[in-house]
């Protein structure tokens, strides 16, 4: 049975360009494999603790030797790995907050990088490879070559970098000037984050091919 894993990250609901996106992959997915299951997390709703001097040091602690708030942080660990390497595909929502990456996300690739879990303890070898990443990520502004603030765009290649610790490989499909409908001064570039939003969807639909039924 294929399987699906669902994660958004954005805080702003309904209004969410990235979780709009996710949906509509979401549907997609389903609509190409109906026998498939799928697991659904929201960051932006129920966000991983950051590590501290507790979770990061569970891992290197035999379990029989654990502190019970140790015991709770290696469990989430692991339940965080174990969705990733029970899915055969895995959508995440990526919205643009200050230029980086929600720290929502940035907590759950630290839980997600756990050696002996998603990496070799001994080698370092990525052991969460061979799934399909595809990341659907949102920015407020326009961040391409030419742009006043061309590079400033930091998420995706900071996600590209952390989880290659795992094996897992991002795709990225991305919508720009998602603030232009709300902003404005940038009401002359509405046509342009249309068209952006455009072609995200149909990157999304040529994703998957649907299951017809005869």
């Amino acid at each position: 049975m294929p399987r699906l894993l669902h994660i958004d990250s954005s805080v702003q609901g309904d209004r969410s360009i990235s979780r709009r996106l996710t949906a509509r992959a979401a549907a997609a997915w389903q609509a190409a494999h109906p026998d498939g299951s799928v697991t659904y997390r929201d960051l932006g709703a129920d966000p991983l603790p950051h590590l501290d001097t507790t979770s990061a040091s569970a891992g290197a602690v035999p379990a029989d030797e654990r502190t019970s708030a140790q015991a709770a942080s290696w469990e989430l660990v692991e339940r965080v790995v174990g969705e990733v390497r029970e899915a055969d595909t895995v959508l995440l929502g990526l919205p643009l907050y200050n230029y980086g990456a929600p720290s929502s996300v940035k907590a759950w690739v630290d839980h997600l990088i756990a050696p002996g879990l998603s990496l070799d303890a001994a080698t370092g070898e990525p052991l969460l490879g061979g799934r399909e990443f595809l990341v659907l990520a949102a920015r407020g502004g326009g961040y391409g070559p030419g742009t006043p603030r061309e590079g400033w765009a930091h998420a995706e290649q900071w996600l590209t970098h952390g989880v290659s610790l795992t094996g897992l490989d991002p795709v990225f499909i991305t919508a720009e000037l998602t603030l232009a409908p709300m902003q404005p001064a940038m009401a002359e570039l509405i046509p342009l984050f249309e068209e952006s939003l455009a072609d995200a969807e149909r990157a999304i639909d040529r994703r998957w091919t649907p299951v017809t039924v005869a």
